[in-house]
């Protein structure tokens, strides 16, 4: 028995990520997806959840928002308590949501948060409702380190469909005007034996990043497994590029390693777990001290 006089000092942390985020009872996508992200890359996952969704691999069912006030209350509950190094934002249904959201981030003063504005889930169904679209523009685009639309969501931004390139570079460039630091745009959509992504920043940064296409059904939760990476990433110390680039080979060699296995009867997830990192330690500061 260890009495409290024996017990050894705390030394270290975790580096901490938490995710705001819809629940997919599927496992593939959402919060699910990011905490199987998060400990694949050596960090302690927390979630604040805003709304339940039935969903499977074939599609989603049905879904049940978590009112504004408990939202606060699990965002306050853990950052209060444990602390966060990063934060990645997922769903976000409604107005009320997105403002909830937002003044968690001022209230906490919140700096390295990621958001993937999820509207669309792979199945197609619609994830946001239309009034929350300008608000979560307003209201988080500047509060954001990096926003990580895919093409059908930069078009519903941007009010126009992306066809190629050139399109591409035109409505990210438009989302920095719209107040993002900087803006991850997923071109993976676009037809093509590549795929290409562009980030971009509001310093100038054009950066362009192609690889052949992978051959997979197994698509399910890939936009929220590679924002869950930068999330991590950045906690663990990485500056903005290094984030997406190894949060983008993550998942490439996720989606890789999880094409040969049946999940289900449509589009199954990747594969979180192919080469786990153990739990990272930092030392333990003054700023998020453990209780």
């Amino acid at each position: 028995m260890i009495t409290q006089a024996c017990k050894p000092p705390h030394a270290f942390q975790y580096r901490r990520v938490l995710s705001i985020a819809g629940s997919d009872s599927g496992g593939g996508a959402g919060i699910q997806a990011d905490l199987k992200t998060f400990a694949a890359l050596g960090c302690y996952g927390m979630t604040a959840v805003t709304a339940l969704t039935a969903q499977n691999t074939l599609g989603v069912r049905s879904i049940q928002p978590i009112s504004p006030q408990m939202l606060r209350d699990q965002i306050d509950a853990a950052l209060e308590d444990i602390g966060a190094h990063a934060v990645k934002i997922g769903m976000l249904h409604s107005p009320e949501i997105v403002r909830t959201v937002a003044e968690a981030i001022d209230r906490h003063r919140l700096k390295k948060v990621v958001l993937d504005p999820v509207m669309v889930a792979t199945s197609g169904a619609a994830l946001i409702d239309n009034a929350a679209i300008s608000v979560l523009v307003r209201e988080l685009f500047a509060r954001a380190l990096l926003v990580t639309p895919n093409l059908d969501e930069a078009a519903l931004l941007v009010g126009k469909p992306l066809c190629n390139e050139n399109d591409m570079q035109a409505a990210a460039q438009d989302m920095l005007r719209m107040g993002a630091p900087a803006v991850l745009l997923k071109g993976g959509h676009l037809p093509g034996d590549q795929v290409c992504d562009l980030l971009v920043t509001q310093g100038g940064e054009i950066h362009w990043m192609r690889a052949p296409r992978i051959d997979t059904v197994n698509t399910h939760g890939t936009g929220c497994t590679l924002s869950s990476a930068i999330a991590a990433y950045l906690a663990s110390g990485a500056s903005l590029r290094q984030a997406v680039e190894n949060a983008r080979a993550y998942v490439r060699a996720a989606l890789s390693a999880g094409a040969a296995v049946r999940t289900g009867a449509g589009s199954g997830p990747l594969n979180h777990g192919f080469a786990p990192l153990a739990m990272q330690l930092t030392p333990l500061t003054a700023l998020m001290p453990l209780p």
